[in-house]
């Protein structure tokens, strides 16, 4: 058998098509440029085929080099699983485990989860990174994280998921406005540009406005928030109206405001908590094990 590429020379080509510029790269790598350089025309002599198109100023990845740069990832991904494997001798729940999670779900299960891992399994070590959806569907196909939390319906790129629990959305209102209007509440009646949303960039506007059927977007302000807690404080200061899941509900969210949770129009008016990994991954009984933690903190458990 011919020599094998090295998992070193996967890495160096890897970095390159992440960073786009050889001194970045090799900065990453922590090596000079002239070992990265080397290492990545050695691994095309290995393979027997150009992965990079190169001149004087400029360089770009071939077809084939994508390809490759696939291929590579998932062997780096497969070697550091199998890494944390031989480090923890097979128990499931021990180890280093990356997990992101999206900003409308983090903080409300954060901390009572890394206290009933640390309670339950104190040998494994989770790190937890906060990103947006898209972000955080990229670092995991990347190899850059091991799982995700993410609000569902959403398309999760060929990846496999476990379906937690369900979150339902309140429609979340300024007593003063409450009190102004009559029973039951009908999005019509209330005052234009009154409904305070988050950035666009978060999947939760797009699925409150779905699930609680609000259609009418002369209704909605055009100032948007970061963050619940921002869209909390936009709402009761401006006197107005928002959408909030019950899970940042249930942990004090609402505290210290002048709003008031009610029940919204639509008949299922809730979003879907899903546990997203790689369908490659060896590590399923670990993520099982961590799906049945999360699950236990929703409002409402759907994970059989």
């Amino acid at each position: 058998m011919s020599k094998l590429p090295s998992l070193k020379n996967l890495s160096y080509l890897l970095a390159l098509h992440q960073h786009q510029n050889f001194n970045r790269a090799a900065q990453a790598c922590h090596v000079s440029q002239s070992t990265l350089s080397s290492g990545i025309q050695n691994l095309e002599e290995q393979l027997g085929c150009q992965l990079i198109e190169r001149d004087h100023k400029s360089f770009l990845f071939t077809g084939m080099g994508e390809e490759v740069v696939d291929q590579a990832r998932r062997i780096l991904t497969a070697t550091e699983e199998l890494l944390y494997f031989a480090q923890s001798q097979g128990k499931i729940m021990e180890g280093p485990l990356r997990m992101g999670c999206i900003p409308t779900i983090a903080p409300f299960i954060l901390g009572d989860l890394s206290k009933s891992l640390q309670r339950n399994y104190d040998k494994l070590s989770l790190n937890i990174r906060e990103d947006t959806t898209a972000n955080l569907l990229h670092l995991l196909r990347n190899g850059e994280l091991d799982v995700v939390v993410l609000a569902l319906p959403m398309d999760i790129q060929g990846n496999q998921s476990y379906v937690l629990g369900r979150d339902p959305f309140k429609l979340v209102m300024h007593k003063q406005l409450a009190e102004s209007l009559p029973e039951p509440i009908d999005y019509s009646q209330l005052p234009d540009q009154s409904i305070f949303l988050l950035e666009r960039e978060h999947c939760l506007t797009g699925h409150a406005v779905a699930a609680c059927e609000l259609a009418e977007s002369v209704k909605i302000n055009p100032f948007t928030a970061t963050s619940l807690h921002s869209l909390v404080q936009m709402a009761d200061a401006g006197r107005g109206a928002t959408f909030i899941p019950q899970m940042a509900i249930d942990r004090g969210i609402l505290n210290g405001t002048d709003l008031v949770a009610l029940q919204p129009k639509g008949q299922q008016a809730s979003r879907e908590i899903g546990l997203i990994y790689r369908p490659t991954t060896n590590r399923r009984q670990t993520f099982r094990k961590l799906a049945e933690c999360i699950a236990d903190l929703l409002p409402e458990r759907l994970l059989q």
